[in-house]
């Protein structure tokens, strides 16, 4: 029975030994409980370093009646005498463990639903809320422990220093932890300072600390300006040469009445009336900048709203045009059918502003960012109201999942024309087979530069450069070429409106001297 109890004891004091290992402390911490951060902060203080150095934790012994500066990695703390004294509390002794480390973010799981809990021994809501869509700056975390006291509610702040290879965006945080062992981040008690390569965190008690960089790009000033004057000058661009198109649209219409023409102008005229309104909201903030929501601002917001929807709404209509066209050559008929295009192209952005403009969606919008320096820059329109308080889910919805249906729908047709195209000129090739090679390769590199003409066109109808939105998170290019194309989407309208012109007097000659492909695309694209 001896025996026994002294082997129990053995196994029980290697096992304690053992878990006591710095190195394995987060693994052994989270197989014994969900809160392993609470176990962590305990016996980091206690565990066994073993005889190899780590660089990314350390344990020193200082005195409470000094400031103690601590470096680890590219991190810096500067605790000062105060807070040591608290975690020393009414204790004799004036010398303090601290315990420093550097973790990996992996280790920290983001709650369901954020902003639920409290802060972790604080009582505190997560108020304000650090931002979810955020990464943590190079995948680290700085672990900061001090005496056997918490510390908390200082008067003089705790200093940490983040360091960085690029200017970014970011925000002092620190992890809360739940009774689950899930947690969010929080920017209670923590202020961010911005130093060339430097983030500077000023925080009011100890905890495990992150910098959380926003994936959004910054802006800086001049960039923001170029942008305007882009997008200003492109739009009004794009109404002069949309109403050009109409009226160019008009005269062919009266020459030819076919639908794919009517489809065309439909198109063209809700560009007219996207940037139109656009331009209107822009320049009634811009001379009532002072003023709150007014009715003119939630109709003009509506107007623009509308027409957004009426653009991607034809241009799902042309791909589904083409569709018919390609794929359903012959029995295409339909009873009135471009009334019931229009019911669709028009109806439906009428019933969805028609239930926003009730529910009270439109109003001003304000819309606030970060330069390079970290200094705000606001930007106010016409828009959905920032005040709305399901603003982003109708945003959502509208303008970014719909969009990008439409999108994936036409590239899809785009696809198919490709497709039709490639089937054709196969076709082809085997007939001229025996024909002078000289005369067909030359012939062939004319359908080539056509047929390529022809596609860029066809993108440009099918809204395929509103997909550039995506590069916008990406690179500042990114945001310069969305913004030229998508602000000169009437210019592209109207170089395709004059393509057709130029068709229309040689679609006759084209037919009869290429019966099989050109005739296809003739009619599939113009007619």
């Amino acid at each position: 029975m001896r025996i026994h109890f002294l082997l129990v004891t053995f196994v029980w004091f290697s096992t304690s030994q053992a878990s006591k290992q710095c190195k394995d402390l987060i693994r052994q911490c989270q197989s014994r409980m969900a809160v392993w951060t609470r176990c962590y902060e305990d016996e980091s203080a206690t565990c066994t370093t073993g005889r190899h150095f780590s660089p990314d934790f350390t344990r020193v012994i200082v005195n409470s009646s000094q400031q103690a500066d601590v470096r680890l990695v590219e991190h810096r703390v500067q605790i000062p005498s105060s807070a040591l004294r608290m975690s020393r509390g009414t204790a004799p002794e004036e010398n303090v463990v601290l315990v420093a480390s550097v973790i990996n973010s992996t280790h920290f799981t983001l709650s369901p639903s954020p902003g639920q809990g409290r802060a972790r021994g604080r009582g505190r809501q997560l108020h304000p809320p650090a931002p979810r869509q955020a990464t943590v700056l190079d995948g680290l975390v700085l672990a900061v422990r001090a005496g056997n006291l918490p510390v908390k509610n200082l008067s003089e702040p705790i200093r940490l220093f983040f360091k960085h290879n690029k200017q970014v965006n970011g925000t002092c945080v620190f992890w809360e932890e739940s009774q689950d062992g899930t947690g969010d981040w929080s920017r209670v008690g923590c202020s961010t300072t911005i130093n060339g390569y430097e983030f500077i965190c000023s925080c009011d008690h100890l905890s495990f600390f992150a910098v959380l960089v926003n994936p959004e790009l910054s802006v800086d000033k001049r960039h923001a300006v170029n942008l305007n004057y882009i997008t200003y000058i492109g739009s009004g661009l794009s109404v002069i040469f949309t109403f050009i198109s109409l009226i160019i649209y008009t005269c062919l219409h009266r020459r030819r009445p076919e639908k794919a023409i009517c489809v065309h102008m439909q198109l063209t005229g809700a560009l007219l009336c996207l940037h139109l309104s656009f331009l209107l909201c822009c320049l009634w903030v811009w001379l009532h900048s002072d003023n709150e929501d007014s009715w003119v601002c939630r109709v003009l917001g509506l107007l623009l709203h509308w027409s957004l929807l009426a653009t991607f709404s034809w241009t799902a209509l042309e791909g589904f045009h083409l569709y018919l066209l390609l794929v359903r050559v012959f029995n295409i008929y339909v009873r009135r059918y471009l009334l019931k295009l229009s019911l669709v192209g028009w109806g439906f952005p009428t019933l969805v502003a028609g239930v926003c403009g009730i529910s009270g969606v439109y109003g001003k919008y304000i819309l606030e960012l970060k330069d390079g320096n970290n200094d705000k820059l606001t930007a106010e329109m016409c828009w959905m109201s920032s005040q709305f308080p399901q603003r982003l889910l109708v945003s959502y919805i509208t303008t970014v999942a719909f969009p990008c249906l439409v999108i994936l729908y036409n590239s899809c047709m785009l696809g198919l024309v490709v497709f039709k195209l490639c089937g054709l000129r196969g076709g082809k090739r085997g007939f001229e087979r025996g024909s002078d090679w000289r005369k067909t390769n030359g012939e062939d590199r004319s359908r080539l530069w056509k047929d390529c003409a022809t596609l860029l066109g066809l993108s440009w109808v099918l809204g395929l450069p509103w997909a550039l939105a995506s590069a916008t998170y990406i690179s500042l290019p990114g945001i310069y070429t969305f913004t030229i194309f998508n602000s000169l989407q009437g210019v592209l309208v109207f170089l395709w409106s004059l393509a057709l012109t130029c068709k229309s007097q040689s679609d006759n000659n084209s037919s009869v001297r290429d019966p099989s492909s050109q005739k296809m695309m003739t009619t599939s694209l113009n007619n």
